[in-house]
């Protein structure tokens, strides 16, 4: 005959085994989520500024199960490995200066000759990176960064955000290094490619792009596009690195400060000056 005290043994045993088995299946959920958070994320910059968005589906299940995985556990955790040593920092320190907080209450004027070849170098702490800038396809985005690099309106400002999970891109152009910055004015979309059958485009890497908040909000921040990526086609590509893809990799294999997938590059990537030539 089972004994009470044998019968809430078994009971508690039965109760410590549901829990692990529901503590199994949130943290595989959690996996997936992350991945689809990584494989899904958009570049999107808020009202006159910058930002990323990123947006992952959840259910009522997920939720209950976590917070059943919450219960504590009565045995030991396993031993954890080490996390691997970061990379040593390799960029250079930045140039002597501050950004500029000069604003533009409009959209300069035309200036630029959209027959014309011009290309556009970003001088940063990790290297000189060139783009050939599209003034054809993208009049109003070359004419801008015209003005603005001569302005030095990009001078000492910091490269923000890097991702490498999914979506491989390296985002600069706000002088409050904050992802919420911008020269004051906006201007409309331009080149912008045609969604496949997924409802995005293809990014290449070396590809030059404007960040936004929906149509015609473009202002100063833009993204390098360090490995082939894919995107809704929402984003101007108004140039393609001919030189420093090499700085890029560098800066992308160095990772995130926090070591994810999305956040502050680890190393200092401040552009110390940017200019754009006829």
């Amino acid at each position: 005959m089972v004994t009470k005290q044998q019968r809430q043994r078994q009971l508690a045993r039965e109760k410590f085994e549901r829990q692990q088995e529901r503590r199994g299946t949130a943290q595989a959920r959690r996996r997936r989520r992350n991945q689809v958070i990584a494989a899904v994320a958009a570049v999107v910059v808020v009202a006159g500024g910058g930002a990323w968005l990123a947006v992952a589906a959840g259910d009522d299940d997920d939720k209950k199960t976590t917070n059943a995985s919450n219960t504590p556990s009565t045995q030991p955790s396993a031993p954890q490995s080490p996390a691997p040593e970061p990379k040593p920092k390799t960029c250079a320190a930045p140039a002597p200066g501050e950004p500029t907080k000069e604003q533009f209450p409009t959209e300069p004027a035309m200036s630029i000759d959209t027959n014309a070849a011009y290309t556009m170098t970003l001088k940063t702490t990790c290297g000189e990176v060139k783009v050939a800038l599209e003034a054809k396809k993208a009049p109003h985005t070359v004419n801008s960064f015209a003005f603005l690099a001569g302005k030095k309106f990009f001078d000492h400002t910091k490269c923000h955000r890097l991702t490498t999970g999914g979506l491989a891109v390296l985002q600069c152009g706000d002088p409050t290094g904050t992802g919420t910055g911008g020269p004051g004015y906006k201007f409309v979309d331009e080149n912008l490619g045609t969604a496949g059958p997924d409802g995005s485009a293809a990014y290449p890497a070396g590809t030059v792009a404007m960040a936004n908040s929906g149509p015609g909000t473009n202002g100063s921040q833009f993204f390098l596009v360090t490995a082939d990526s894919k995107l809704p086609p929402n984003y101007t590509p108004f140039g393609k690195v001919t030189a420093g893809m090499d700085v890029l990799a560098k800066i992308a294999a160095a990772g995130t400060e926090d070591g994810g997938s999305d956040g502050a590059p680890r190393e200092n990537v401040v552009l110390d000056s940017v200019t754009v030539a006829k």
